[in-house]
């Protein structure tokens, strides 16, 4: 079941993100976040944009959430997403349902643009971001550093709510 986040979700979503941050170059982060730090971020973004989780047998097998792609006031209609599962619950569908709600939302929200960033190579994450219309806008070369090695950054652009303002 898909269900917007809770503050008491924080103690597992951090040991969903901290799996990342210590065995992946998904995230660019290189020390275990606390609950209290991801408490604080969830309700840093949960008050203005989306942040979802994906809930089995009252476990949390995923989240997704979007945040300020660029601070300036010109980009409010930009923003960038985020996805993490569980390492055991990838390839089943559950990524593509959580993005297909975030994006849903996003759309009702009014945003125009959604940013995805995708530290390379990430064929999963890629393949998700294609799956529903991102386009490869971008790639920046060796811009991050972790676990002795340069990783690139590629960037998915996917415009929603094509209309003008």
């Amino acid at each position: 079941m898909i269900r917007t986040v809770k503050f008491e979700d924080a103690q597992e979503i951090a040991e969903i993100y901290n799996y990342y941050i210590l065995n992946s170059c998904v995230t660019f982060e290189e020390i275990p976040i606390s609950i209290e730090e991801m408490s604080e971020r969830i309700q840093a973004a949960h008050s203005k944009f989306p942040w979802l989780v994906y809930e089995k047998d009252k476990e949390i097998i995923g989240y997704a959430y979007a945040s300020v792609w660029k601070p300036r006031s010109a980009y409010k209609y930009t923003i960038e997403s985020t996805i993490y599962l569980k390492k055991e619950a990838t390839k089943n569908g559950i990524g593509s349902l959580l993005y297909k709600e975030l994006i849903s939302r996003l759309t009702n929200l009014g945003f125009h643009a959604v940013i995805g960033g995708i530290s390379l190579p990430n064929e999963a994450s890629i393949a998700l971001h294609e799956k529903f219309g991102f386009k490869k806008v971008a790639q920046f070369k060796e811009v991050g550093y972790k676990f002795n090695k340069w990783i690139d950054v590629g960037y998915w652009e996917l415009l929603i709510n094509k209309c003008n303002i």
